[in-house]
């Protein structure tokens, strides 16, 4: 029985939307981390995707009304830093949901290769596949995101950073 309500919980946690992009669920963004039924609590581990994210309120709050709403009356949620949010944690379908959104979904691995760097030579533009795009600004609507311009449709797009 602990096991069904701890699939429950986590459905109901992972449904909660990014209140930044709210076409994104919290599983979509890799957010959602643990949920666990300790007797009559249910403790929800989520990551920020950055340290000091402003959503993460809001995302604590969110959840914590979801899940009373169904039923379950104690709620911990708890803020987990290590090991640090990556891109890499984001689902397949919260990426196409980006792109469907006007927003570049992040491409390759966050991680770092020992040695030279590798640098990101275009961003393909969400609108209309164009790889002729510049950033303009390193912060874009979000600090965990990044502006860009089309240089072929000539617009304006966000790109989710790969960290």
């Amino acid at each position: 029985m602990t096991r069904l309500r701890a699939r429950e919980a986590w459905e109901i946690a992972a449904s909660v939307p990014d209140p930044e992009v709210p076409v994104l669920t919290i599983a979509d963004l890799g957010v959602l981390r643990d949920v666990v039924i300790e007797g009559e609590r249910v403790r929800v581990d989520i990551t920020p995707t950055y340290s000091g994210c402003p959503a993460m309120d809001t995302i604590r709050d969110d959840v914590v009304l979801a899940l009373t709403a169904a039923g379950f009356a104690e709620v911990d949620v708890r803020l987990v830093l290590s090991p640090a949010w990556t891109t890499d944690w984001m689902t397949d379908a919260g990426k196409d949901k980006l792109s469907a959104y006007g927003i570049a979904p992040p491409t390759g691995r966050a991680a770092v290769p020992a040695g030279p760097i590798r640098l990101a030579l275009s961003v393909r533009c969400p609108r209309c596949g164009s790889l002729d795009t510049r950033e303009v600004s390193r912060f874009g609507s979000t600090s965990c995101k990044s502006l860009f311009e089309c240089r072929a449709c000539l617009e304006p797009f966000d790109h989710f950073k790969v960290h």
